[in-house]
């Protein structure tokens, strides 16, 4: 973690790839709580959070303050709405990223992070990847962050000093540590007496030092002796005397230690005295110190809290409203009040302050530093502090989960926001959404069940007596806090095993019922009136989005169908030739593209022609449908290749100056193999030969269509051979990105070697399929392939 270190941070991690596309992992955390940050150990590299865009774009990113995060990433300050800063640099192995690196220090208020650190932790991140390429094991991880214990911000060494005393005659030899410890310079003589080498501690450390030695030396057997004294500078040292009494009498000799404790906590006995709670934990939440009032009001001894983790012996403080405060303190270097319930009759008012090596918490009951306050008659006192306390627990769960749904277009997109936020944030393993249709539910998306188990439920009648039809119907949401209660309220309904817990949520949106969301437990465990309160705010926040989203998907058909009509439906059966074309929408648009392929049968040949309108939409989807027939009528009237581009050019620049296309369009005359080829800023076509070697054509070109009225198109000709494969393509198949178009033209070859064996409607799917891999593509995706057959000589 020399990152932290090297850009004054208090806290770091490192995420790495997973086994699952598109998923990254928290592998590593240095300086803060692992369960506080549970929520961030998972991330997709498609949301709108700085490790993600670091690791998509291959671009560091660095974020000052509050402030920056907040016009950047909204969504990062709705999970940490707290003052720090962070540091994102994305690491990889070759050409290929692995992960980031990140570093969150405190905010900078205004002044954005320095060229030094940015080069820093660039450096850092490099000699990362470095390290990694050097393991023989691929750099993925599957499994719950490290944590690792960041050095102390403010530690002295550990010294150690030794002494032989006399104690008759208070003769004494010292080594240097010793000396240096009670405050002699190295130029200093020896001290040969006790009086001597203690001559610059307080008298009455002195006194208690000879109180210690007559004890030590007492003539009853071994003795071992502790005190604490103060040095010269005012740091506390810890003395211990040895010695064997028995036949030296007063005047035994006596072996001692002095220690300085460096970086450990030593506590004033006054601590004690006051009358709060005090308590110390570390930056990973392990308790460090307890003091005597800690002690009485949280009912546990010292033993019993002392090198435990904070929230596992104090389990009332994971309540997620207390969790909020406490990674405000850790995140923010500004003290943190807040009240707090630790049992439903005792309130405590709870103070927490930062620093780098950690947190110091004090508390007392609230109202009086002495007792506990009795309840006022009824409930009102209860109800008033809970939503004191309470109350950013019931906003920020809605909140957060509602920024990520405005991003959330498709229903897929919907099911996996609520699996990434809803889940980690109560704790739950299952989770299943269920749409109403035409009187019925269907399973939309689901996590965590064994396989096949909902089969029996997908297509159930609204009038099934089931929870999850149930809890839609009567519009009210169900929890059950074992599996035991689950059956008695509904006998025989199948039940998985290792679940103990279920909560069924009805998804109504503006009235109408629109399915239903089911999340599982592992354990039993109750549901408090709170956590009621925000699932089930979280589940209308979830309806409205799924309805959107249905919405969208109905748009989106009607899109695509407008298109579909606008390619050719069948493409001419040749001798000698094979053809096919296939069409892949983008995913993160509803509208229309401007991608088209066709196949013309011309008195010259066989015109295989691809292009790709600018933009998306109704306009580029018109423009896409008026060059497809340009091109079509000029080659059908007997213009040659060059003659069909210039006409399509000046066509497309009286029909919309400003809007301009790619286009690549291929004469091939069966016969022979001649090729006569034009192209307009179209990306290259690949080519398989028959013995399995693939190559990129090297077409002269001009500019792309629409843009200069005085373009030419060059046309280059050459011959495809017997069994070959020509593949024409759109932009959409080759980019992807924070990659080079080198890589997916690599892989589009790949492919094409490897289906060489294939018929070619085969290998077109082959090709398609590998570009379906991808869930994030932005734009549409055209192919046309043509093979030339022995048997067309």
């Amino acid at each position: 973690m020399s990152a932290v270190d090297a850009v004054g941070g208090y806290a770091g991690g490192v995420y790495l790839r997973s086994r699952t596309p598109g998923l990254l992992l928290m592998a590593v955390l240095g300086g803060l709580p692992g369960p506080l940050l549970r929520p961030w150990w998972r991330m997709h590299i498609n949301r709108p959070f700085p490790v993600a865009e670091a690791y998509r774009t291959g671009r560091p990113v660095y974020i000052g303050d509050a402030d920056e995060a907040m016009r950047r990433f909204p969504q990062l300050m709705a999970g940490l709405p707290f003052p720090f800063g962070s540091l994102y640099a994305p690491f990889s192995i070759g050409s290929t990223p692995v992960g980031v690196l990140v570093v969150l220090r405190y905010a900078t208020r205004g002044v954005p992070v320095g060229g030094d650190d940015r080069r820093r932790m660039e450096s850092l991140a490099a000699g990362l990847g470095a390290d990694l390429a050097a393991l023989d094991e691929p750099a993925r991880w599957d499994r719950p962050p490290l944590l690792v214990r960041l050095p102390a911000g403010k530690a002295r060494p550990l010294r150690v000093g030794h002494f032989d005393w006399d104690f008759g005659s208070g003769e004494v030899t010292a080594d240097a540590a010793a000396r240096e410890l009670l405050g002699h310079a190295p130029a200093d003589p020896p001290a040969r007496t006790m009086e001597a080498l203690t001559a610059r501690l307080l008298p009455e450390d002195v006194h208690g030092l000879w109180t210690l030695g007559a004890g030590a030396a007492e003539p009853a057997g071994p003795h071992v002796r502790r005190m604490r004294l103060w040095c010269p500078d005012g740091r506390p040292l810890l003395v211990e005397l040895s010695g064997h009494g028995a036949g030296d009498g007063p005047s035994g000799r006596l072996t001692g230690v002095v220690l300085d404790p460096g970086a450990c906590h030593v506590v004033p006995d006054a601590a004690d005295r006051i009358p709060r709670g005090m308590l110390c934990h570390d930056r990973l939440g392990r308790i460090t110190y307890v003091n005597a009032p800690a002690e009485r009001i949280l009912g546990h001894d010292r033993a019993e809290l002392v090198g435990r983790d904070l929230l596992a012996v104090l389990p009332w403080l994971a309540d997620p409203a207390y969790e909020d405060h406490h990674r405000a303190a850790l995140f923010s270097d500004d003290p943190v009040h807040f009240l707090a319930r630790r049992t439903p009759r005792q309130w405590l008012s709870v103070a927490m302050f930062p620093d780098h090596d950690g947190v110091t918490v004090t508390f007392g009951p609230s109202g009086s530093p002495d007792r506990v306050p009795e309840p006022a008659a009824g409930p009102a006192r209860d109800t008033e502090l809970g939503s004191a306390v309470d109350h950013s627990a019931v906003l920020y769960r809605p909140v957060a989960l509602a920024i990520a749904l405005t991003e959330a277009v498709t229903a897929r997109q919907v099911s996996a926001v609520v699996t990434e936020e809803l889940l980690p944030a109560f704790g739950g393993r299952q989770l299943a959404i269920y749409l109403q249709h035409e009187g019925r539910l269907h399973l939309a998306s689901e996590t965590g069940f064994p396989q096949g188990f909902l089969d029996e439920f997908d297509g159930v009648g609204l009038d099934a007596h089931l929870p999850g039809v149930e809890t839609l119907t009567g519009g009210r949401p169900m929890f059950f806090e074992s599996m035991e209660q689950l059956a008695e309220a509904y006998p025989g309904i199948p039940m998985d095993a290792g679940v103990g817990a279920r909560v069924f949520l009805p998804l109504i949106a503006s009235g109408r019922p629109v399915g239903s969301c089911i999340l599982g437990f592992d354990q039993p465990r109750g549901f408090n009136p709170e956590e009621r309160t925000v699932l089930t705010a979280l589940a209308g926040l979830i309806a409205q989005a799924l309805q959107r989203a249905q919405r969208y998907d109905t748009e989106a058909a009607l899109a695509r169908g407008l298109q579909d009509a606008l390619l050719p439906h069948r493409l001419p059966v040749v001798d000698g030739v094979d053809t096919v074309g296939r069409y892949l929408s983008g995913t993160q648009d509803i509208e229309v593209g401007g991608d088209w392929y066709d196949v013309i049968e011309t008195r010259d040949g066989l015109a295989l022609v691809i292009g790709d309108v600018q933009g998306h939409g109704v306009a580029a989807a018109a423009t896409m449908g008026q060059l497809r027939s340009a091109v079509r009528a000029f080659a059908l009237t007997g213009h040659d290749p060059q003659e069909t581009m210039s006409a399509t050019n000046h066509l497309l620049i009286g029909l919309d100056p400003g809007q301009f296309a790619s286009c690549c369009y291929v004469l091939l005359d069966p016969a022979n193999g001649l090729v006569r080829a034009v192209r307009a800023g179209h990306p290259q076509p690949v080519v398989r030969h028959a013995d399995g070697r693939t190559e990129v054509l090297d077409l002269a070109g001009g500019v792309v269509l629409g843009v200069d009225p005085e373009a030419s198109y060059p046309v280059t000709e050459l011959t495809l051979g017997d069994g070959a494969v020509v593949a024409l393509f759109t932009d959409g198949l080759v980019e992807r990105a924070g990659a080079d178009i080198d890589e997916g033209i690599g892989r589009l070859r790949g492919t094409l070697a490897e289906a060489g064996h294939l018929p070619l409607t085969e290998a077109a799917d082959l090709v398609i399929a590998q570009a379906r891999q991808d869930d994030d593509r932005p734009d549409d995706i055209a192919l046309l392939m043509a093979a030339r057959r022995a048997s067309s000589r």
